[in-house]
């Protein structure tokens, strides 16, 4: 079986990753391959193309192709909350929080990505198209295989953009050597209030799947489950599987990226995180019908959230 991972050199699906690298996929009897497919978009359409059975994305990313999340289930959170970083080159001396002086700026993200910076943006009062705020693909973020954070913290050091949309190891990166500095970190309290809950990273499978295969769906759920388990009990072992996975820098700097990110590690999709994902797509207009919580989540595995 394939799982498809659209940024891979990164924290923002990492506890999937570890489930199949720590081997916790296999000892709920799954075989799983864990592969890059970028972007998001794309991998929820191999996945609905039956190319492969399983996606660790961004939960709102499922709509680019499965409308209203039909044919589409999440299984579990990956950790909660939006989980990228708004990052600007250091001697533009943005203040953290300071969106007004992103007026003029290039900022690089990926598809669907972008439009958790957008709609933020414009929830902040601070339209992008009307104040000049340019939110563009990366410069060489091109192909399948493309692990878009490091294609993001090289471009900003290469002085391409402004800043970038990105995830926690291409903000560590850029951070640690002096490159930029963070202006939004919303999983920790930055943005307008309600953005915590626009997208969370999910493990995603088909509709199709459950109910051909209910079993398998729940060991992927517990595989998911002890990944996460696995990583607070000792966040060391993230170095593990980025030195299977990563090169040795991003190897070296993944476990404490992950320990930082230890108090969003929960499975459980909370209404309040369902209702926020919808109204978010609701203002982007990707989705124009009502769902409900059962449309969206697999509801026959919920129980498994809490079993210890």
């Amino acid at each position: 079986m394939k799982l498809a991972i659209p940024d891979l050199i990164s924290n923002s699906y990492f506890t999937a990753l570890a489930a199949a690298e720590l081997g916790h996929f296999a000892r709920h009897g799954l075989d799983i391959q864990a592969e890059l497919i970028f972007p998001v978009d794309r991998a929820y359409a191999a996945m609905r193309d039956g190319e492969y059975d399983f996606v660790a994305g961004a939960a709102h990313g499922a709509l680019a192709a499965f409308p209203a999340w039909r044919g589409c289930k999440l299984l579990g959170a990956l950790a909660q909350g939006m989980y990228w970083f708004l990052v600007m080159r250091a001697d533009l001396n943005i203040a953290r929080g300071d969106l007004a002086a992103l007026k003029g700026r290039r900022i690089g993200a990926a598809p669907w990505v972008d439009m958790g910076l957008r709609r933020l943006l414009i929830q902040a009062g601070l339209d992008p198209h009307a104040n000049g705020i340019a939110i563009e693909p990366v410069p060489g973020a091109a192909g399948a295989t493309t692990n878009f954070g490091l294609t993001a913290a090289q471009a900003l050091a290469d002085g391409k953009i402004d800043g970038f949309w990105a995830n926690g190891m291409a903000t560590e990166i850029a951070v640690t050597s002096g490159v930029g500095s963070i202006v939004l970190d919303v999983r920790r309290g930055d943005g307008p209030p309600g953005c915590f809950d626009y997208t969370f990273g999910a493990l995603a499978t088909t509709e199709r799947l459950i109910d051909e295969s209910p079993k398998v769906a729940e060991a992927a759920l517990r595989a998911l489950i002890d990944a996460q388990a696995d990583l607070a009990a000792d966040p060391s072992r993230a170095t593990l599987v980025g030195e299977k996975r990563f090169p040795p820098r991003e190897a070296g700097l993944i476990a404490q990226i992950v320990a930082r990110d230890l108090p969003y590690y929960e499975a459980t999709i909370s209404g309040k995180a369902i209702a926020g994902v919808t109204a978010f797509a609701r203002g982007l207009g990707i989705l124009n019908e009502n769902v409900e919580y059962d449309d969206i989540v697999a509801t026959p595995v919920a129980p498994l959230w809490s079993t210890p």
